[in-house]
């Protein structure tokens, strides 16, 4: 009985082995990040931004194990998203994805209606590439009035919901507002605001893990 165990622990190793790897890199994890510019970097060099901290911190304390794809773009809506998503899942085959998106709809007026639609495809399309889903909350200012502003940020809780995905109420908590952590547009954060959204990203990014 001893030795039946032992080479059912030992020959999934070699044919590992035989390919390559290893049992580490077997269960590496990738996790995608579809955002816009805020986690595009807008501003600021690509080395400072949070997706690239995360990838640091993921090997800091999971070596060689998790891999970080950012396939955020700047100016990037959900419409726009929806429309690339199929591609990039088919590419990347991620475990994880980010949803981080949504405020380029609200700055522009667009329907919250069709911003909750976007959203629930781009999480029904990862789920059905069996990646776990992340949604990163957004608020906007008042500038459609109160009642759009309300509106859109609701948009994030009922997608959660609908699907049953975890969801950050604010990425940008700590940082929007606060004019030392914003470049000059008062829009995008500047590089001294990065670690506090790797901090708020981080903790339902390694829950999914």
């Amino acid at each position: 009985m001893q030795n039946r165990n032992l080479k059912t622990l030992v020959l999934p190793c070699l044919a590992m082995l035989s390919l390559g790897l290893t049992p580490v890199m077997a269960s590496a994890k990738t996790i995608m990040i579809v955002g816009d510019s805020i986690s595009a970097g807008y501003g600021i060099q690509a080395q400072q931004g949070w997706v690239a901290l995360l990838q640091k911190r993921l090997d800091q304390q999971y070596p060689k194990q998790h891999k970080v794809v950012n396939a955020s773009v700047s100016g990037e809506t959900t419409s726009g998203a929806v429309a690339r998503l199929p591609k990039l899942l088919q590419t990347y085959k991620p475990h994880i994805v980010v949803i981080e998106l949504g405020g380029n709809d609200g700055l522009r007026g667009q329907p919250p209606l069709l911003i909750q639609k976007n959203l629930a495809t781009l999480v029904q399309h990862s789920q059905k590439a069996k990646a776990k889903v992340i949604i990163f909350g957004m608020k906007i200012p008042p500038n459609y009035g109160t009642a759009y502003s309300k509106a859109f940020e609701k948009n994030y809780k009922i997608v959660s919901q609908q699907h049953n995905v975890k969801l950050l109420p604010f990425f940008l908590e700590g940082v929007a507002g606060k004019k030392s952590l914003m470049q000059a547009d008062l829009v995008h954060p500047n590089a001294s605001a990065q670690s506090i959204l790797l901090n708020n990203a981080y903790p339902y990014i390694k829950g999914a893990l």
